[in-house]
This record gives C-alpha cells, structure tokens and sequence, in this order.
C-alpha cells in the first residue's frame, strides 16, 4: 500500500540509556515499553493496522499507525484527552523516548488524526486485536513458563459500572432537551435564530435554556405539576406539527429524523394516558427499558445492588487466573443481565488457540445462567460460584431439606418425601403437613395446603455448589476469584468511573485499551520477579 511503516530503533542512545535509569522507580511501564515496542508492534501487527486503510492512496495514513496505536496506550496510561496527548509528544521526554522522537520540537501527529485513528480502530475491530497482542507479547516473555501453565483455562468473569457520559436527567428535563435539539437542528438548516424557529412553531419555552425556569411553578403542588406537563406536551405537539408542515423533507433526513425519533421515544416511555380525563401524565413506575439520557442513547438505568444504582453502561472482563491477564471484555447497558455478556467474552477468548479450552469457570450468581456455563459444563469442566442462598425467615428453609438428585426425591424434616422435576414447585401432602408436629416451623400454608419448595431448572448445578462450599476445600477454591476483582479493580483506576464517550462500542474501546495497558504492567512485574 506504500503508507508509512514505524521502525523504531532497538539500541539505545545515550540519552535514552539515562531516561530509563531515571524510569525504574516511578511510570516504569515507559521503559518497559521502550524495551518491547518492537515485539509488540512487530511486522505482521503494523500489517494488519496498515489493512484499515483503502489502497487507492486517499485513504492513506499521514502518520504510521503502529505509532498512532503506541500513542493510544500511553494516552490510557497517563488518563488524558486527545489534546493532551498531542501535547506530551513534545513537552514529555518519557513520551518521546517511547514513540522513538526524543528532540522532536512538533507534535508527532494531529488530534484530529489521533480521533480519525481511534475511529478506525473501533470500526475494524483492531482495538480487541491490540489486546490480543498484550497477552501474545506476555506469553512470549520470561514473565511465564508456557510449560507450567495448565492446558486448559481458569477463567475468572467480573464486572464494574461505569458511569454514562450522557446527562440523566427527569421526565419534563429530558422531554425539553430533546426538543431544544429539534429546535436547533431545524434553525442551522434554515439559517435561522433557535428563539425564531421556537417562537414561528408555537413554542416558545422548549428554547429556553431551563424549562422549568420558564414554566416558573411550584412544583410541589400536584395540581400545578399536572398543568405544566399539558404545557409541555401542547408545546412539543406545536413543534412537531411546525417541522411537518414546514420542512417535511428534512424531517426524513437525518439530523432531523433522528432528532424527532428521539423526542418521540421519550415521549413514548414516559407519558401515559390520564386516567382522570383527557390528556397525559407522567408514567407511573418506570418504563422497560428507559432511555435515561439525550445524548447517549444507550446509557440505562442499571443496580448494583437493591439500595446502590447507577445510570450507564456494565464493563465485563474475562481473566486467566494462572497468569493473571485480561483476555476479553465486554460493554452492556446498566439494565441488562451479567449472563448477556459472557458469549461475547466467550467469542474473543475463542480466538486464543492455544489459550481457549476454560476448564474451569469462576463466575458469581450474575452469570450463572449464562450459555457459557452450559458450554463449560458439556466439556466436563467446573463451574465454581456461590450457589443462590434459600431464606424464609423464622421458619425452615430449603435447606433443611434432603435433595436425591439422582433419585430425584426431596425430604422434608419430619421425614415425607416427594419426586420432583427441574423447574416446578413441589407441594407436599396437605394431609401429612396438617398433622405434622413441626408445622409451626415449617409452613404458613392455610390448612388445605401443604409445604411448598421450589426446585429450580439448575438445581443439579446449584446442589454441586452447595456441596463446595460446605468444605474448606471448596471455600478455598471460590476464594480463587479474588483475582479478577483486582484485575477489574486496576482496570477501573485506568479507566476511571465514568465513561469517556457515548455508547456501547465506544466504550467498550475504552475498557479494551485500559485492558491492554494493565496486562502491560502485569507483563512488567511478573518480569521482575522472575528475574
């Protein structure tokens, strides 16, 4: 393709020899990547990153990709903007001794050129390959014995949240912010002023900066609340029926058409019918699925826990608990399951092929229902996560019962025992619970029914987990999972909190490239220490 390749030297200068003593105590990670630049970027890598660029020369890249890939783990590493990162290529001496430019006195490449780069990266996919590379540059190391390493994989799957970068805001909020962009959209094509555009449709308020400012109500008063929703709603009927009539072409175009779905779609999952008469209310209860954000249209809202929730988006990795690298991740919305999440970190393991047989699965309850366990346990492998834990109060729980998986019987305390099936609800005799001397401990149940447990379609799974956890041996094996919570714990700290783009894959490119830059430092001290 003839664009340009990055061969960094491999000897040292004299000046990069004294860079990298003055880098052994502190952002060791810089000399490290000095050392293997080459190996990380080696021929067949900088090919593959030279294939996101068209061969008719207009796609041709102004700066080396493998540098442009190199800038990219040091701008997750040091946590800065793209503006920043431009900046260090000339004010930072440790950014200069890694991308090979030590006395450069102009920036190695432009921010438009690093955003333009980090656009293809994502659209190829090649941001899970620079993962990739991270753990073959590992294994290729002294960091690991590959002889020492089992032959199948004990994988470690855990999450984090991490916060949208879109604003979250309330029904009446969001409702004008959406309309305010219609408004906007709308005046940037007719080359009119927003507060014209408003006021020709009708609708003057949904260009203000704060709806609620402009509706100026006490909005602890139902009644007054009530009335400033018809405001609203009367308001975004008057600015849709506008843009129909006046730019009915542009209305199927995007920004417009999109712009417009969105209003709609909030109007949709936060409104309904008034019971009370005509008109609107808000919703409610939440609606399935909420948009929670203009800006970003997949932030969700999601829990961590019945007391602790958060709006955004749930980062996944999947861990080798034998050399402690991060082998995959994964990006969801903050409302899905954890078990949506494992095929998609199973799909990029599968891509080792020396490292993708998992012989055993470490997982929490989250993903416990996921394909992935079904898949671990057809290969006779082990799944090791707490089992779900059976409360009831004061009164007997499913655990003071006798469960024969292989007979497929259950025995209640006083003795009675009843068949089951995976996935019902077994009622013991009615007869036999009325004139049980343990009732009082075992049941509320009027005196027409009986006892009632139910047995869940993994219950052959969950009876082998409740078996390990009743040993220390068992309990010492669920410990082993700690690992992956602090190979999320340094991920988050790369990373940070809250999410640096909008949507799924955007950050799903983020979460890959904090990845890459901790196997990095993995890589570094399990070096050290094998020295």
């Amino acid at each position: 393709m003839g664009s340009m390749r990055w061969k960094p030297s491999t000897t040292y200068s004299r000046q990069e020899q004294f860079l990298m003593k003055r880098l052994i105590r502190t952002r060791k990670l810089f000399g490290f990547l000095r050392t293997h630049r080459h190996e990380l970027f080696d021929e067949a890598f900088e090919a593959e990153l030279e294939s996101m660029y068209r061969d008719t020369g207009a796609g041709r890249p102004p700066v080396a990709p493998a540098l442009l890939a190199m800038a990219t783990l040091l701008q997750a590493y040091h946590g800065m903007s793209d503006a920043e990162a431009v900046e260090m290529t000339v004010v930072d001496l440790r950014w200069q001794l890694v991308l090979d430019r030590l006395g450069a006195n102009v920036p190695a490449f432009s921010q438009g050129a690093l955003s333009a780069f980090r656009a293809r990266l994502i659209r190829y996919d090649m941001d899970r390959r620079l993962l990739e590379r991270t753990v073959t540059l590992a294994l290729s190391t002294k960091a690991f014995d590959a002889k020492k390493l089992p032959k199948t994989l004990r994988l470690a799957i855990d999450s984090m949240p991490l916060e949208g970068a879109g604003r979250v805001e309330d029904t009446i909020n969001l409702l004008a912010h959406a309309a305010r962009k219609v408004i906007s959209a709308a005046a940037a094509v007719l080359d009119r002023k927003a507060a014209d555009i408003a006021r020709a449709a009708g609708a003057p308020m949904l260009a203000e900066s704060s709806i609620k400012k402009a509706l100026d109500l006490e909005w602890s008063d139902p009644e007054q609340k009530a009335g400033a929703v018809m405001t609203v709603l009367e308001q975004l009927d008057a600015l849709e029926a506008w843009v129909e009539k006046h730019m009915p072409e542009e209305a199927t175009q995007p920004p417009l058409s999109e712009l417009l779905a969105t209003l709609r779609q909030l109007r949709d999952q936060d409104l309904e019918p008034d019971p009370s008469g005509g008109g609107s209310r808000i919703r409610r209860g939440v609606a399935l699925d909420r948009r929670v954000s203009v800006e970003d249209g997949e932030m969700r809202h999601g829990r961590k826990s019945k007391s602790k929730r958060f709006n955004s988006y749930k980062r996944h990795i999947a861990a080798d608990l034998d050399t402690e690298l991060i082998l995959a991740c994964a990006m969801t919305p903050a409302n899905r399951p954890e078990e949506e999440a494992a095929p998609l970190l199973r799909h990029d393991i599968a891509r080792f092929p020396d490292r993708s047989e998992i012989g055993s699965l470490h997982i929490d309850r989250g993903y416990i229902g996921s394909s992935l366990v079904q898949d671990v346990l057809a290969r006779r492998g082990d799944i090791l996560c707490k089992p779900w834990v059976a409360r009831n109060g004061k009164l007997f729980t499913k655990a003071d019962f006798v469960i024969n998986m292989r007979n497929r019987t259950i025995r209640c305390p006083a003795g009675e025992v009843e068949h089951f099936e995976p996935g019902s609800v077994v009622e013991f005799d009615p007869e036999a619970c009325r004139r049980c001397p343990q009732r009082s401990s075992c049941t509320m149940a009027s005196p027409e029914s009986g006892r009632t447990v139910s047995i869940a379609e993994d219950e052959q799974l969950q009876h082998r987990l409740r078996k390990l956890t009743a040993t220390p041996k068992g309990r010492h094996c669920l410990r082993e999972r700690v690992a992956v919570e602090h190979r999320l714990a340094h991920l988050g700290r790369k990373q940070g909190r809250r999410a640096r783009y909008l949507g799924v894959r955007k950050n799903l490119f983020d979460v890959r490239r904090a990845a890459a830059v901790v196997n990095l430092e993995t890589t570094h001290r399990r070096m050290a220490l094998a020295a």
